[in-house]
């Protein structure tokens, strides 16, 4: 498989600047993989492809504001700092990339409160735009995080070139996000509600969560046109025994499971053993999927639109057979359905 082969012509208006009006009423393409047909529904209509026992997986992770603006010393020129991960809790020392990189070297300092109370010093140079700082704050961790977050901005993706406005702090979100350390948001979760969610359970749904930390690997373009050859950032995975055990039970069962998003089916790929078990799991995960993959767990997954020659297309390739997904693509484009992090979304069946 070659990257060429996931090229399509995307319209830059088809790039969703905002959220829709209401989380469930995003366009929904619904993709029949046995009878290869196409429908165009509503999110909120996801309810009437399940039934009782059926497993949802939903990915938990939860973005924290990962953008900071502050003032080098001296110059007072302005650069944005982004938050990737932290090294060591102890001395605060974080992987960040900054903006523009080209004045920011090591010794350097980095002023981001006009009382000096938060100073950041660059330690090394990790790649042309990556950094390594460490912050230097007089207070508890426990106030350092906080001043991190009161000082950070919703991570909006670069493609949304407006200004962040104070509704993407919590449609940036999923409902059910509850640990922190992503630094971009599982997209395909952002269409439930609350409402939505009520209606699966009293349907008799089942919950699984897992964890994948999201980092900004997700948006990096594939540089080489042998995919055998492109490498994936790693992420943070967590899944505890409970959830494997719930989703173990619904495979064993043969119920619908479905991967609520990209980075719900690389957690449980990277943790699915051959005989098609889930395992509790915590560290790292570079898995790349894309055609051909034999998928161990889920049977249906919910995912958003994405952009020509991503990782993610190449993913639900995989999952769904290349051509009808190009060709669903090819559908999606001319009824002019949003694209990317913000836009609608697509169940395969």
């Amino acid at each position: 498989m070659k990257t060429s082969d996931f090229n399509f012509d995307l319209p830059e208006e088809l790039l969703a600047e905002h959220p829709s009006e209401h989380r469930d009423e995003a366009r929904l393409m619904v993709l029949d993989r046995k009878t290869q047909t196409i429908e165009h529904k509503l999110f909120k209509d996801v309810v009437d492809y399940f039934d009782e026992k059926d497993l949802f997986i939903f990915n938990n992770t939860k973005v924290f504001p990962a953008r900071l603006y502050g003032n080098k010393e001296k110059t007072g020129a302005k650069i944005e700092v982004f938050l990737l991960r932290e090294l060591d809790k102890e001395t605060r020392v974080w992987d960040v990339l900054v903006d523009p990189a080209r004045k920011i070297r090591i010794g350097n300092k980095l002023f981001f409160t006009e009382d000096e109370s938060l100073v950041a010093e660059v330690i090394d140079n990790t790649t042309s735009r990556g950094r390594t700082l460490r912050f230097l704050f007089d207070g508890s961790y426990e106030e350092f995080r906080t001043k991190l977050k009161e000082l950070g901005e919703t991570p909006l993706p670069k493609y949304i070139k407006r200004d962040v406005e104070p509704e993407d702090a919590e449609r940036y979100q999923t409902i059910y996000a509850k640990i922190e350390g992503a630094v971009a948001a599982p997209t395909a979760g952002l269409h439930f509600s609350r409402h939505l969610m009520k209606r699966l359970e009293i349907k008799g749904i089942d919950f699984a969560e897992v964890t994948l930390h999201v980092g900004l690997g997700t948006f990096n373009p594939i540089e080489v046109e042998d995919l055998s050859k492109h490498k994936m950032e790693s992420e943070e995975i967590i899944i505890d025994e409970k959830n494997a055990e719930i989703i173990n039970r619904a495979v064993q069962e043969n119920r619908k499971v479905c991967a609520v998003g990209t980075t719900t089916m690389r957690a449980i790929e990277t943790s699915v053993s051959s005989n098609k078990k889930i395992s509790a799991f915590q560290g790292w995960t570079n898995k790349f999927i894309y055609p051909p993959h034999d998928f161990g767990v889920a049977n249906t997954m919910i995912t958003n639109f994405h952009t020509p020659k991503s990782t993610l297309l190449m993913m639900i390739a995989a999952f769904a057979g290349k051509d009808f997904i190009m060709h669903a693509y090819e559908e999606a484009v001319k009824e002019k359905y949003k694209f990317y992090s913000y836009g609608d979304a697509m169940l395969i069946l």
